[in-house]
């Protein structure tokens, strides 16, 4: 059942619950009608009858005779219940008489009675009774609750149908949109609707993901086409370096050239993981974060640095401070950095912690030739290179940079590049500021 509930449109299924939920309604309704029916018209003959009861009394009272009432049938009783009106008996029982004489309704034989004592003008009591038949009165109640029941379910279909037809014409424009994608051609947006309701900010909604996924195509699109050109390099270098280590005989010049393939290899090896890393990053793979010790992190990458880099020296203006990341994801940041760094500074390194309430920044700067402004939106993008051979010559894979803004920028923080005091390249790197675990 329920899986055939889940295959039906959302046409059928708005149709039925409407009518579903109708139709309970109506006959609720029906049901309460109904059962108030009996009373209503037990009331209806109730206060018939008390209208003719009142000026039969007064005439009693004033010794006249009684008026015609129709179609409430009126009698003149003694205290006992034996007719002094010359009629036939009534037909009442003494427990009947009992109960007029209180003031109470008595109902019998298809009848409904009500009674009421005066006093004759000799001083006798007399109960006068106005009485009145209740023929039909079943068949109207039966009958009255299968209409009720009838008029219920025609209601629920009537109410079924609008609901389909009104259902129908508002998704009307929605299947005018749904054939304008099936026929959208590649770069094309949606029509917007002229009115502002649902239906334009799904069209808007959908514009926008069109963008989005645009957008991802093209970097993914870009990204394959720089990784393969990136790929070539380093497997072609060591496929030709192999081929003369295989071909010429001389230990000398074969030990030079693994040497070299060594080098390319190792090369690949840090653009397939820095590859590797963005692909995870792209797929939304963030580890959970906790604080982490920067100073501390700081120190441990200077000392990671390998023998003969340029002269590194940490310069804090706090002792210590914690951030919102990762641990591996500040090793990542940092090590990228300072190898960067490495490359093009002359000969001096000084990386600085600052520190504030709501964020921790570390600064790195070298006193290489530095970035031009040109070029400094650009360096964070993948393979972006400002001197293509110099960054091959120096190891540089073009995506150190790139994977610093990504890691930095999924935990909410941001990354800039700017001139140092001695005139290199200055890195700031902001993570949101916690406090320690």
């Amino acid at each position: 059942m329920i899986s055939w509930w889940r295959g039906r449109s959302l046409q059928v299924r708005i149709t039925v619950l409407a009518a579903t939920i109708t139709l309970g309604c109506l006959l609720g309704l029906a049901a309460l009608a109904a059962a108030n029916l009996s009373p209503l018209l037990i009331g209806s003959v109730d206060r018939e009858l008390s209208g003719a009861l009142g000026p039969a009394g007064a005439e009693v009272s004033a010794g006249r005779p009684l008026s015609g009432a129709d179609p409430v049938t009126l009698r003149v009783l003694d205290i006992a219940g034996t007719p002094v009106d010359g009629g036939t008996p009534a037909g009442l029982s003494p427990a009947d008489v009992s109960a007029l004489k209180a003031g109470q309704p008595v109902q019998r034989d298809g009848a409904r009675y009500l009674g009421t004592v005066v006093s004759a003008p000799d001083g006798a009591q007399r109960l006068v009774v106005a009485g009145a038949g209740l023929v039909g009165f079943s068949a109207a109640v039966h009958y009255g609750g299968v209409w009720l029941v009838v008029v219920a379910s025609l209601g629920a279909l009537v109410a079924g149908f609008a609901t389909w037809l009104v259902v129908r014409l508002s998704l009307r424009p929605v299947a005018r949109m749904r054939g304008s994608v099936r026929s959208l051609p590649p770069g094309a947006r949606l029509a917007l609707p002229d009115s502002h309701d649902e239906l334009r900010a799904l069209a808007e909604e959908f514009n926008a993901l069109l963008e989005r996924q645009e957008q991802a195509s093209e970097r993914l699109r870009r990204f394959t086409g720089d990784a393969a050109h990136e790929l070539r390099s380093p497997v072609a270098s060591i496929r030709v370096q192999a081929e003369v280590a295989v071909t010429n005989p001389d230990p000398e010049l074969a030990q030079e050239t693994l040497s070299d393939i060594l080098t390319e290899a190792e090369r690949l090896s840090s653009l397939l993981d820095g590859l590797l890393s963005l692909a995870r990053s792209d797929a939304g793979e963030v580890p959970p974060a906790a604080p982490v010790e920067l100073v501390s992190e700081v120190r441990s990458a200077v000392a990671r640095l390998p023998s003969g880099a340029p002269e590194t020296r940490v310069s804090n203006a706090v002792a210590q401070a914690w951030a919102s990341a990762a641990h591996a994801e500040v090793e990542l940041v940092l090590d990228n950095l300072l190898r960067n760094a490495c490359r093009y500074a002359r000969g001096q390194i000084v990386v600085s912690v600052l520190a504030s309430r709501t964020w921790v920044r570390v600064v790195v700067d070298d006193d290489g030739p530095g970035i031009p402004p040109e070029h400094r939106e650009k360096v964070f993008d993948r393979f972006y290179r400002i001197a293509d051979d110099r960054a091959r010559s120096s190891g540089g894979t073009g995506l150190g940079l790139a994977m610093v803004a990504e890691t930095v920028r999924r935990r909410g923080g941001r990354v800039q590049v700017t001139e140092s005091p001695d005139g290199g390249a200055r890195f700031v790197v902001t993570w949101r500021a916690v406090t320690a675990g």
